[in-house]
């Protein structure tokens, strides 16, 4: 019998300084039994940062066709495409000809950067891609704010991101690896 995925209760407060976007979301999060803390609440931090009311989560781990995160248009065009993870050239290929904007979040430390490393010369042609990479030190912090429900506040603010529950903060350090074309 196939294990069921875990559903996680989010509010989602969100003062974003640098977007000037502020605002508060009500999230059921199904956690595939795959899924680690760590990846789930990478996955919500993502959310946080790109976060307006078109923004959705994708159908899961398990879904090749499908970002983590996306937002479509009222015709169903795909304006951002949210990816987690290292994937592999074909897959951001696939997702750069597809989506308006494109944002892959490294996390795992030295595996990312090794990741990079092999891949920062052909990503660099796709103006439409944006790489960041998360510390692993926030990873782990982050993954202790996990629980089964969740009052989280994220704060950003000149490039600094902030996320909290009522018992504890957590800094988060981001590092832009590869702006989108025009951002540099």
């Amino acid at each position: 019998m196939a294990l069921k995925a875990t559903i996680h209760r989010v509010q989602l407060q969100i003062a974003d300084m640098d977007r000037h976007y502020y605002g508060e979301h009500g999230l059921t999060v199904a956690r595939h039994p795959s899924e680690t803390d760590e990846r789930m609440m990478v996955r919500l931090l993502a959310f946080a940062r790109h976060a307006n009311d078109a923004l959705a989560f994708g159908r899961g781990v398990s879904t090749e066709d499908e970002p983590d995160i996306w937002q479509k248009d009222l015709t169903g065009a795909i304006e951002l495409w949210i990816q987690l993870g290292q994937p592999d050239e074909k897959a951001v290929r696939r997702a750069c000809s597809r989506a308006a904007r494109v944002v892959i979040y490294t996390y795992s430390g030295h595996g990312a950067a090794t990741w990079w490393e092999q891949m920062a010369g052909k990503l660099s042609a796709f103006d439409n891609l944006e790489v960041v990479d998360i510390a692993p030190q926030s990873v782990e912090k982050l993954a202790g704010l996990a629980a089964k429900t969740m009052m989280l506040n994220c704060n950003f603010e000149d490039g600094e991101v902030l996320v909290a529950s009522p018992e504890q903060a957590v800094e988060v350090a981001l590092t832009v690896k590869k702006p989108p074309a025009g951002t540099q």
